[in-house]
């Protein structure tokens, strides 16, 4: 077992935090957590089960009676201490980021800024949760609109962000008033049980943010079911949403989903190809391409795709795969053994199906969980790699000749989180905006995400939006008071 070497070792947590306690399973089970790199454990977590989430639930219950009684301001101030504590520990928190899920410290460490600026952000929204006056509809009668906080609220985390799938949900419901429970991934429960001690430190009382750990069927299940829960917020597949979702309506609670993508990555022939390829690697190879919003089909125009292909294959050849505390390393482990075998698959589907390996070497599965970048050409749309998320460093390149097949293939998903497209031409920026079915649109732009916009995605990639005011409106209920006169 290998324990993490931090500067401040309160925040390496084998507990969960219930009620503003740090608590084991009832039962005394507990799950193992490994270092996706190299396969060390790194030490345990319990394994809780549907009792342990009835007591998060009552404790959380208790913590929204105090919190919903804050004011905005207090709420806020709350919020921003939250903020800074998690930049003061961005080293470490960096560090257990990498430990658990396996990417380079550096990107790890952005995370840490990224999950931080959320909570900032939503420290200010509280204060800006604004009401409405409407003219009556009668004399002497006045119409008011308020916001209210929808009540106790639970989020079901994934793995590849386990800091800002965290801070993008519980600072949009603590600034609300809700509390929260938060289910991290199996994989990666350190990171969460970090920031729930960071949210004590600040200030934030008992019961208002509670962390759970174990495995996700009981718990889930416990949540959905409870009359006291009032919004679930899951990240994670279409599958497991599409689930949750009919179990929520048991008791009408409310919903926000962030599910699958399938995002296309459109090059025109009046693309500035250089920033095109930049915005390629951003996109396309952050975490080692496990996001649900990284390019996961590249479409390029017929007339630029040769010279597209050989500028992302020489920016390809500049990244370094290896451990995530190796120095220069950009490209690191994949987070499990499955995750390598879906890659490997796509590769082979691919291949079998007349694409070209460009630039990379055969999959072979030898080196734990790493696979090196891909890139494929002679891509075609009947291929697995453009009907699955492939999660990983494989990147697949379509020809196609004109606008209107771009727009066709890109939309030929039941997926709508992200997409992006490269081009110079004023009016094709707002001819392919208005005509792709996406949430999330980079327009010659490959990172996306920023706290300040609403994330979140059409057809089967979820319900909701994260980020922005809008993700404050997620965890608030409108009341209309209709004042007659005299």
């Amino acid at each position: 077992m290998t324990q993490p070497k931090l500067s401040n070792s309160k925040l390496f947590r084998q507990a969960c935090y219930i009620g503003g306690e740090w608590v084991g399973a009832q039962s005394g089970e507990t799950l193992d957590v490994d270092n996706p790199a190299n396969g060390d454990i790194l030490g345990q977590v319990p394994n809780c089960n549907a009792q342990d989430a009835a007591r998060a639930i009552a404790e959380a219950d208790k913590g929204f009676q105090v919190w919903r009684k804050k004011t905005a301001n207090e709420r806020s101030e709350c919020l921003y201490r939250w903020y800074q504590l998690m930049l003061d520990n961005t080293e470490d928190l960096g560090k257990l980021m990498t430990l658990e899920q396996g990417k380079p410290l550096a990107e790890s460490k952005g995370e840490v800024q990224y999950a931080a600026s959320f909570i900032k952000w939503f420290a200010e929204e509280a204060r800006r949760s604004y009401g409405e006056t409407i003219p009556g509809a009668k004399p002497d009668q006045h119409i008011v609109v308020t916001r209210q906080p929808i009540g106790v609220s639970v989020a079901i985390t994934p793995w590849n962000f386990p800091a800002a799938m965290i801070t993008r949900k519980a600072g949009a419901a603590l600034a609300a008033g809700c509390s929260m429970i938060v289910k991290p991934a199996e994989a990666t429960p350190y990171t969460a049980l970090a920031l729930a001690h960071l949210s004590a430190e600040a200030g934030i009382p008992a019961g208002v943010l509670n962390v759970i750990t174990g495995k996700p069927r009981p718990i889930g299940e416990a949540f959905t079911s409870s009359p006291v829960v009032r919004k679930l917020s899951f990240t994670g597949s279409t599958v497991v949403g599409g689930k949750l979702m009919a179990q929520c309506a048991e008791h009408i609670q409310k919903v926000s989903l962030e599910l699958g993508g399938n995002a296309p990555f459109i090059v025109f022939d009046d693309a500035d190809l250089d920033k095109a390829v930049e915005g390629a690697m951003a996109s396309k190879f952050r975490n080692t391409g496990q996001t649900c919003v990284c390019a996961n089909r590249f479409l390029v125009q017929d007339s630029v795709h040769d010279a597209f292909v050989e500028k992302l294959t020489a920016a390809m050849k500049k990244l370094k795969v290896g451990d995530g505390f190796e120095e220069g390393v950009n490209q690191s482990a994949l987070i499990n053994r499955a995750a390598v075998e879906k890659v490997t698959q796509h590769y082979e589907d691919a291949m079998s199906k007349g694409a070209q390996r460009v630039y990379g070497p055969v999959p072979e599965g030898k080196k734990g969980n790493y696979v090196e970048p891909l890139l494929l050409t002679d891509v075609t749309p009947d291929m697995q790699l453009c009907h699955e998320e492939t999660f990983g460093p494989l990147a697949g390149i379509i020809r196609f000749k004109t606008e209107e097949e771009a727009i066709r293939i890109a939309n030929d998903t039941p997926y709508g989180l992200a997409a992006y497209y490269y081009s110079q031409n004023i009016h094709r920026v707002w001819r392919v905006a208005d005509g792709l079915d996406s949430g999330i649109i980079g327009v010659n732009e490959g990172a996306v995400s920023n706290a300040t916009a609403p994330f979140g995605g059409m057809k089967a990639s979820g319900l909701g939006r994260e980020g922005s005011r809008h993700g404050m409106e997620e965890y608030e209920e409108i009341k209309y008071l209709c004042m007659g006169g005299e």
